[in-house]
C-alpha cells in the first residue's frame, strides 16, 4: 500500500495537521463568519457538511450542492482549502467539480463495502485526498477494508479519521473511544495518516480539548475540530461545536509530544524498564496459563457430572470481587471487568471443547 507523507501533499504542514470547521454549511453568512474568525490559526483545511446523513428523517440533511456554491462564494474572499463527507459516487462528482481537495468516508458509509466500493470507483484516477473515519462499532477489519479499497483504487492521499464508536456502555462520550482499536490500525499501517476527531468522540465542547490531548499524548498526526460562529444557533450537532475564539483556547492549551527520545541515558533506562516489562508479561501469561489449566480440570468435573457449564453464582461472584482486589492495587475497576470478561470468555469457550470431546470422538 503506498500512502504518501502528509509533509509532500499538505502545503505548509507542520503538525498537527488541523482540520476545522462547521459540522453543516447553512448560509453564506454562517460560512463566512466561521472562516474569517479563523484568521491567524493554523488550519490547513476549512470543513463543512454538505451531505448530512443524519439517523431520523425529518433532521437537517444539509442544503446539498447548493453550499459548494457558497463555499466557492466565501473562498473568493477568504482562500482556503475545503473538505467535506461524500455518502455516493454522485456526492463525489459534484464535489470534484467544485474543486474539493479533501474528503472523507463517513462512520455510517464505511459500514457498507458496496457503497465505499462505488465511491473508490468515483475518485479512481483524480488527484484527491480521501480519509476513511473509523466504523461506527469496532470492527478494525471493517476500517482497514475501507482503506484497502482506495488504496487499490489508485488514492495515495489517505488517512483515517478516529471518531469513537458506538457502545451500549455508559460513558461521559458520545462516542467510546477505544483507543486501542486506531492504535492497532497504526501498528498495521504505519505510514498511514491518523487523525482524530474529538468533536463526535466528546459531544460536548467542553470535552473537546481533553480528547484532543489524548490523542496527541497518542501521537496523532492531526485532529478535526468542528468549529462554528454561533454553535448555539447550529443546525446540527450545535453541542459539540466551539466558536472560532474557543477554538483558539483549545489549541493554545494542547501541548505537542515529541515522537521519540532524543537522549541516550534515558533510552537506557527505558530499555532496562521494557525488560522488566517483558519479564512481567511472561509472568502474567504464565499465571493465566495455570487459571486456564485448573478451568479445564473443572470442565472435566462438570461434564463427568452433568452439570451446565455456565455457573450464574461464579460469574456474579468474580465480577464482584475482582475490581475490589484490583482496585486495592491501584488498577481501575472497570479495566479489571474487562479484563476478567475476556478471561471469562475463554475459560467458557475451554470447557465447551471439553463438552464436545467426547461427541467428536462418538462421530
Amino acid at each position: 500500500m503506498h500512502i504518501e507523507p502528509l509533509q509532500k501533499w499538505v502545503e505548509g504542514y507542520k503538525k498537527p495537521l488541523l482540520i476545522a470547521g462547521p459540522c453543516s454549511v447553512e448560509s453564506v453568512n454562517q460560512f463566512t463568519d466561521t472562516v474569517t474568525g479563523f484568521a491567524g490559526l493554523p488550519v490547513d483545511f476549512v470543513r463543512g457538511g454538505i451531505w448530512k446523513p443524519r439517523t431520523r428523517p425529518g433532521s437537517f440533511e444539509g442544503h446539498g450542492a447548493s453550499g459548494l456554491d457558497w463555499v466557492d462564494q466565501v473562498g473568493e474572499e477568504h482562500p482556503l482549502e475545503f473538505a467535506t463527507e461524500v455518502a455516493t459516487a454522485e456526492h463525489v462528482r459534484e464535489a470534484l467539480a467544485h474543486g474539493v481537495k479533501l474528503m472523507w468516508i463517513g462512520a455510517r458509509t464505511t459500514v457498507n463495502p458496496f457503497n465505499v466500493q462505488q465511491i473508490a470507483d468515483a475518485v479512481k484516477g483524480r488527484d484527491v485526498a480521501v480519509f476513511i473515519k473509523n466504523p461506527i462499532n469496532p470492527d478494525l477489519a471493517l476500517w482497514k477494508g475501507a482503506i484497502e479499497r482506495f488504496s487499490k483504487a489508485g488514492i495515495t492521499k489517505l488517512g483515517a479519521i478516529h471518531r469513537g464508536f458506538h457502545s451500549f456502555q455508559t460513558t461521559k462520550y458520545r462516542n467510546v473511544p477505544f483507543w486501542q482499536i486506531p492504535l492497532e490500525l497504526k501498528s498495521e499501517l504505519p505510514e498511514l495518516p491518523l487523525i482524530c476527531d474529538p468533536s463526535h468522540i466528546a459531544g460536548d465542547s467542553e470535552l473537546i480539548q481533553e480528547v484532543a490531548q489524548r490523542a496527541l499524548d497518542l501521537d496523532y498526526d492531526g485532529l478535526m475540530i468542528e468549529s462554528h460562529c454561533a454553535p448555539e444557533k447550529a443546525l446540527s450537532d450545535a453541542k459539540q461545536q466551539v466558536t472560532p475564539e474557543h477554538l483558539k483556547e483549545i489549541l493554545n492549551a494542547l501541548q505537542l509530544r515529541s515522537s521519540s527520545f532524543s537522549n541516550e541515558q534515558i533510552k537506557d533506562e527505558l530499555s532496562s524498564i521494557r525488560q522488566q516489562i517483558d519479564q512481567v508479561d511472561r509472568e502474567i501469561l504464565e499465571a493465566i496459563a495455570t487459571r486456564m489449566n485448573l478451568v479445564s480440570r473443572i470442565g472435566d468435573y462438570k461434564k463427568e457430572n452433568n452439570v451446565a457449564i455456565f455457573q450464574i453464582s461464579r460469574w456474579k461472584e468474580i465480577f464482584k470481587s475482582r475490581p475490589k482486589w484490583g482496585e486495592a492495587m491501584n488498577l481501575d475497576p472497570e479495566f479489571t471487568m474487562e479484563l476478567y470478561r475476556q478471561i471469562h470468555q475463554q475459560s467458557v469457550k475451554a470447557q465447551t471443547s471439553i463438552f464436545n470431546q467426547e461427541d467428536e470422538e462418538i462421530l
